[in-house]
């Protein structure tokens, strides 16, 4: 691979990408918020993903865009974060569209984050690509709009694939590294009643499967988690099992209200049960290096 464009690849997901690809490509360009320049051999373009300031210049003969950008869901959910979260989301992609159409060599494949929460809260039913039910609640209206806007303008020479992405477990960022400290001080029972599944991913499984779409010119939807979703009482007794601590106080669903007002997010990302399975992945031939989760809490 020649060149590969990460928008908004400063984060946690960007940053696992970037550790990932930078010996499978030639060049690697990052389009920030934050300054232009060049570290590490990695291209950093600043943007303000929403409007045209020379940056669009870089997906000219690119062979991969992937796009991640979007303001975290990780705050409350009052109406200038909900408005900050969707315009985000939209608007990035919506410029991305715009650019992509005017590049007279454009890339060749782009990857677009989207989200496993576009489907129903489930204790019973799997959720795949196909036969995955999707509801009306905030974060599905998000995960609707934020694909509508990719897939509805059409780009002849550019594959797209909207990659609904469920917790990526990695030491240096997202979810993990809380839960483990929540489980060190001993608060690491079940939140809430515990039954509602956790869909995950280990972040070297979600880096292959990005690969994976790419070798295979996987087009359309993509449910980028593991194959084994786990109730969220047995995911939290394995992180307590990792840290050995000597007891785990399970949390309710009122101590996870006020928790969650103290700390400024909401109680879905943790209660809501993720029922979803990568069933594309696994039809197309992807197999996973850690498809359970204490194999994948053991590595981290």
């Amino acid at each position: 691979m020649k060149k590969m464009v990460i928008a908004a690849g400063t984060g946690f997901l960007g940053s696992i990408l970037i550790g990932y690809f930078k010996d499978k490509a030639e060049e690697i360009v990052i389009l920030t918020r934050g300054k232009s320049g060049t570290k590490n051999n990695i291209k950093y373009v600043n943007w303000d993903a929403k409007s045209f300031s020379g940056w669009e210049h870089e997906l000219e003969n690119s062979d991969i865009l992937i796009n991640l950008a979007g303001k975290s869901v990780n705050c409350r959910y009052n109406e200038r974060n909900k408005n900050e979260i969707m315009a985000s989301r939209i608007n990035s992609t919506a410029i991305l569209n715009k650019a992509v159409l005017q590049c007279k060599t454009p890339p060749k494949h782009w990857l677009n984050s989207s989200t496993a929460t576009i489907y129903k809260g489930s204790y019973h039913k799997q959720m795949d690509e196909v036969n995955g039910d999707k509801g009306f609640d905030f974060s599905m209206k998000v995960a609707r709009a934020w694909e509508k806007v990719f897939f509805k303008t059409e780009t002849p020479q550019t594959l797209k694939t909207a990659l609904r992405t469920s917790i990526v477990l990695g030491k240096k960022g997202g979810a993990y590294p809380m839960l483990r400290k929540l489980a060190k001080i001993g608060m690491g029972g079940k939140q809430g009643n515990g039954r509602q599944y956790v869909s995950w991913i280990h972040q070297h499984d979600f880096a292959r499967a990005v690969e994976f779409v790419i070798k295979t010119q996987t087009e359309g939807v993509v449910n980028v988690v593991s194959p084994t979703p786990v109730r969220n009482t047995n995911f939290m007794a394995a992180i307590v099992k990792r840290v050995k601590a000597p007891f785990a106080i399970p949390i309710s669903k009122l101590m996870l209200d006020l928790g969650a007002k103290i700390i400024g997010t909401e109680t879905e990302l943790v209660l809501k049960s993720r029922n979803v399975i990568p069933k594309r992945l696994q039809e197309n031939g992807f197999t996973f290096k850690y498809p359970n989760l204490d194999e994948a809490l053991q590595n981290l």
